[in-house]
């Protein structure tokens, strides 16, 4: 049985883009950086060695060597406690070179989404995440499927033309 790629290894072996559709309004609460968070620790823009890790530092690495990443978010408004956490903390993905935008649900009715969040690697794989009711993970499935990647393309690319750059965004 094939081993599914990690994510790591999917983002060092793009040449040109990785982006990243995620549609809920809540993701993994038992998080601790989120679980800090709610309990008043936010980290400190300025105290990058407080914050800075290996995923951080690997964005920084794909960026650095030309590839393009995205990330989209479509948000409930007023926005959730995980969603005002992710905003809060997006300093991190902008430092490490990543673009985030955010698109209000309300401004997505009619948009043809999939039903999962995911990522498209060089428009060549596509890795849907799976997560329980409650938000935590729930295992990945990846795909080569040229009409599936085609169909996370397109959903993406007309996200992110909709969506509020990160730095204009200002959540309700």
């Amino acid at each position: 049985m094939a081993r599914n790629p990690r994510i790591d290894e999917l983002l060092r072996g793009c040449a040109h883009s990785a982006v990243h559709l995620e549609m809920r309004d809540g993701y993994m609460r038992s998080d601790p950086m989120f679980v800090a968070w709610q309990q008043g620790q936010h980290p400190d823009p300025d105290d990058r060695d407080a914050w800075w890790d290996s995923w951080w530092q690997l964005t920084a690495d794909i960026v650095a060597s030309g590839v393009q990443m995205q990330r989209a978010r479509v948000v409930s408004e007023p926005i959730s406690d995980y969603i005002r956490f992710e905003y809060d903390v997006t300093f991190m993905n902008i430092a490490a070179g990543e673009a985030v935008r955010w698109l209000p649900r309300r401004r997505a009715s009619d948009l043809a989404l999939p039903g999962n969040d995911f990522w498209v690697f060089d428009g060549h794989t596509v890795m849907i995440n799976h997560f329980s009711g409650d938000g935590e993970g729930a295992g990945q499935e990846f795909s080569t499927d040229p009409a599936l990647i085609k169909l996370c393309e397109s959903a993406f690319q007309t996200v992110w033309e909709r969506a509020v750059p990160h730095a204009e965004y200002h959540p309700s």
